[in-house]
């Protein structure tokens, strides 16, 4: 019986049942049992055993986000196509290119107080926890995506002039200057949002064609596997003495980058795709379905 309460009580959330948590630990429900009589007296590591038997684990979360993105399927199948080299059917060409691009925003230049120790035998780098602050700038970048080539640039601030003076960078330099077309897959921020950041593009480069990842979808955006690259090789320890240093960290990362660079072995598929959705759907509300989810049938027309 007391096992039972304990795990009654474990699938609660604290604050349905009073306690000021978010939610519990161990320690923190094997207080509360005692304290609402269930037990007398009983250690975490009991009721951790406890929770164990079913696979408990209340101090873990997950988030989830619904699906607010009608065209869902759609724009993320234009984005798969391009990656496999495909634009509304048709296989693209050889003069024809993808590039990936998004803002990597507030990358901080942390002056530490002490200078960081080099590693050692049995001991790790060792970075001193005080610091002074040298400012924040943002990195735009563009990946080709199959040419595996990434051309960046460092602003104060993101916004829709910094994304066009890195257009500009890149569409007025071969090859894609002279390309038939140059694809140019970003997310739904504010610097390149909606049909006027479309139109700004083609009136300004007519071979440039902004693609859109679903609202709430920059997974699909192959540039985030490039700022995950920077922000562990690059960023982290940050130990910078100002921003100009940050700057030439991150261009001499493109130098090295580019080096010996291949394109990412991207293997999520339009049939992942679907398989996702549906299972999105199984789990989905049916109040919320409408607006949660999009059906590959619904998709197509």
């Amino acid at each position: 019986m007391q096992v039972a309460e304990a795990k009654a009580l474990a699938c609660q959330l604290p604050a349905e049942t009073g306690i000021p948590l978010s939610r519990w630990s161990c320690p923190e429900l094997a207080s509360e049992l005692t304290a609402r009589g269930i037990t007398d007296s009983i250690s975490a590591s009991t009721v951790r055993r406890w929770l164990r038997e079913d696979a408990l684990k209340p101090w873990q979360y997950r988030s989830w986000i619904f699906i607010r993105d009608p065209d869902f399927r759609a724009r993320a199948q234009r984005v798969l196509d391009l990656y496999a080299r495909t634009f509304e059917g048709v296989p693209l060409g050889e003069d024809e290119y993808v590039l990936s691009s998004d803002e990597k925003t507030s990358i901080q230049a942390r002056c530490r107080c002490q200078p960081s120790l080099a590693p050692g035998q049995t001991r790790a780098m060792r970075v001193n926890h005080e610091y002074g602050r040298g400012g924040a700038l943002a990195y735009l970048v563009a990946y080709d995506v199959h040419r595996a080539e990434i051309h960046g640039r460092c602003e104060p601030t993101t916004d829709i002039v910094p994304f066009m003076a890195l257009v500009e960078q890149v569409m007025t330099q071969e090859p894609y200057a002279g390309a038939r077309r140059v694809f140019w897959i970003v997310d739904n921020g504010s610097s390149h949002r909606g049909r006027r950041s479309i139109d700004r593009m083609a009136a300004r480069f007519p071979n440039a064609v902004l693609v859109h990842t679903p609202v709430h979808a920059s997974w699909l955006n192959q540039i985030e596997i490039f700022f995950s690259i920077v922000q562990r090789k690059v960023v982290s320890p940050n130990d910078f003495t100002d921003l100009a240093e940050v700057r030439e960290r991150l261009r001499g990362f493109e130098d090295h980058y580019n080096a010996t660079a291949q394109p990412f072995q991207w293997r999520f598929t339009t049939s992942d795709l679907d398989n996702l959705l549906a299972r999105l759907d199984r789990h989905t509300p049916a109040d919320r379905q409408g607006e949660s989810s999009v059906t590959p049938a619904a998709a197509e027309h």
